[in-house]
């Protein structure tokens, strides 16, 4: 006991609080309330909702923030529950984030809580599967709740938790996700200093975390190129205007805006056709031709630019064919990039949670995620949790979004007590 006082009395003289030298012995959650995430996390993962659907999953979580004393908001951006724990102390607000939406997806695992839920998606009925992870999200964050709530007087300010509807994106016609909960005011009455958000990942060890300061995630855009011409029979080309062979050089054309005019070596970027549409019959040259695709990036002033050439490219090469081009891009989520002193200040914490062998700097990742949202406007750090059981070949794992993903539960754990263990360090 003397030896640990003199330790904390010098690292006070250096500059050091007595929380930060003791970051080696992290807040760790009990077995019971790690069963109890568990449970949790089969239960959602048994009974999944569609984006702007959640009902019943914001209704749970609801229940459960009520039921630790917090202060709780329903109904943010359609679904979307947030919940405020004070601390018995004077101090700033920070936030943790989880997602609650699950995709239109089959599921095809064994596990035995394995979803049967069927759902109406673009007028088609379909399986509804967490097959990105979600009902894990929710789970951790339910249970760094509950263990936050037992600590509540220790805490020098306030814990803000967002459960999120909608981050798989706003079904056809409505506005959806992290920022209509933001337009909503999320952040106007009591902004955070701080944001964290975790997303666990296949293809990497149970339990290691995947972190990078600045750009970590993809901006996320799509594109639609309206070719008009003028129809003809395809005996006599010359007789109209082919809106096929000019959205071929439109194609082709545009691959030349990555490949000759972006600077790659500031920030990658890609830009990839999806659809082209056009045509009726083998022998009839159309009047129109449509073209979509996505639009990818790391920095937001290359993503505009991006943009703009694409309008360009597209307008000037139907030009030199004689037909029209009209373009029209749809914006997506931004980068979702990392406050770099905020990973700094949390690596050690981060490092003696799940252990410093299991944490490690991960490459850019051509996905999106709308915590982008959240971190353009407050500091925030978003990182990957492996979920894929260590002896299996990372290489083949089924990925997020497959109807075969796999999230081992051995994960939960590290998860919930790094939610718990930021919120600490940083209150």
């Amino acid at each position: 006991m003397k030896k640990l006082v003199i330790s904390l009395m010098l690292a006070s003289s250096f500059g050091f609080s007595a929380q930060a030298a003791a970051q080696q012995s992290p807040v760790k959650v009990s077995s019971d309330l790690e069963a109890q995430v568990i449970e949790w996390r089969r239960h959602i993962h048994a009974n999944p909702e569609l984006s702007n659907r959640e009902f019943e999953t914001a209704k749970m979580v609801a229940e459960h923030l009520r039921s630790l004393g917090m202060e709780v908001e329903t109904g943010v951006a359609h679904t979307g529950v947030v919940g405020m724990l004070k601390g018995g102390k004077p101090g700033p607000t920070i936030a943790l984030r989880a997602d609650m939406d699950a995709l239109p997806v089959t599921e095809q695992t064994d596990v035995p809580f394995k979803s049967t839920v069927k759902s109406e998606y673009r007028g088609n009925e379909v399986g509804v599967m967490h097959a990105c992870g979600h009902d894990t999200h929710v789970a951790m964050l339910m249970g760094a709740a509950e263990k936050l709530a037992e600590m509540k007087d220790e805490l020098a300010g306030n814990v803000m938790f967002i459960f999120q509807p909608a981050e798989e994106g706003a079904p056809e016609g409505e506005e959806g996700g992290a920022e209509l909960m933001l337009e909503e005011g999320l952040f106007a009455d009591n902004k955070p200093e701080k944001v964290f958000g975790i997303h666990v990942w296949a293809g990497f060890p149970t339990g290691h975390v995947g972190y990078r300061k600045g750009p970590l995630m993809a901006s996320s855009d799509q594109f639609e190129i309206k070719v008009k011409g003028k129809q003809t029979h395809g005996s006599t080309p010359w007789g109209g205007v082919d809106p096929i062979v000019t959205s071929a050089q439109i194609i082709n054309n545009a691959q030349t805006i990555i490949s000759r005019q972006t600077n790659i070596t500031k920030a990658p970027a890609v830009l990839s056709f999806g659809i082209v549409e056009g045509g009726v019959r083998n022998n009839i040259i159309p009047d129109e031709v449509t073209l979509i695709g996505t639009i990818r990036n790391f920095d937001m002033d290359i993503r505009s630019d991006i943009h703009d050439k694409l309008k360009l490219t597209a307008e000037k090469t139907a030009e030199a064919n004689g037909a029209e081009a009209h373009v029209h891009v749809d914006l997506g989520y931004p980068v979702t990039s990392n406050d770099a002193d905020l990973v700094e200040q949390m690596l050690p914490v981060t490092k003696a949670v799940a252990g410093a062998d299991k944490v490690q700097e991960v490459p850019l990742v051509t996905g999106a995620e709308d915590f982008s949202y959240y971190a353009l406007e407050v500091p925030g750090m978003f990182v990957f949790l492996g979920v894929t059981p260590p002896e299996r070949d990372m290489a083949n794992e089924p990925s997020n979004h497959s109807p075969h993903f796999y999230a081992d539960e051995d994960a939960l754990k590290t998860g919930t007590e790094l939610y718990v263990n930021w919120a600490l360090e940083s209150l």
